[in-house]
């Protein structure tokens, strides 16, 4: 019987011991759980902080695309409009030129003062761009009939359907 006890007493401290080990075995384990997912949380968060600096890298980059964009197009309506301009100066002059030209005799000065064919679209351009709701321009005397009737022919330009006197661009954006 004594020989059963000290055997069992053997078996307590060797399941004591190996209790002990695997007590730190778990504690080493948990520590290292905590030290995985601290690492975790960190790498997280650093996803998190690269995720948003890339959107706003992305969002910057969209930015000065357009804003590019929108540059290349106003110098690109520039470089259209002075071609337009040197256009209409070479091929459409000013009516009063043209006509004292042709008519060096004619004592007679015309009262009122003709606008350019230039001018005329720059008014019609003006105003469909700033009362889109009211395009119609009015004609006047100062509008010179040859270029009124060119801009009608060719449907740059259209009459108001019951005032003659008006007339208004052609909206080909639409």
């Amino acid at each position: 019987l004594l020989k059963v006890k000290d055997d069992l007493e053997m078996v307590l401290s060797a399941v004591r011991s190996k209790n002990k080990s695997l007590e730190e075995d778990l504690k080493r384990e948990e520590q290292w759980y905590e030290e995985q997912k601290q690492m975790l949380d960190t790498l997280n968060k650093i996803e998190e902080e690269a995720n948003t600096q890339a959107r706003k890298h992305s969002a910057k980059r969209d930015s000065n695309e357009l804003k590019n964009k929108v540059l290349k197009l106003k110098t690109f309506k520039k470089e259209l409009l002075s071609a337009l301009g040197v256009f209409l100066d070479e091929h459409f002059p000013h009516p009063e030129k043209a006509e004292n030209t042709k008519n060096k005799n004619s004592s007679a000065e015309p009262t009122v003062e003709v606008i350019t064919l230039k001018e005329i679209l720059e008014n019609l351009i003006n105003k469909l761009i700033t009362t889109p709701h009211e395009p119609y321009l009015t004609i006047n005397e100062s509008f010179w009939p040859p270029y009124i009737e060119l801009l009608l022919r060719y449907g740059i330009a259209l009459r108001h359907p019951q005032d003659p006197k008006r007339m208004r661009l052609q909206a080909f954006h639409k």
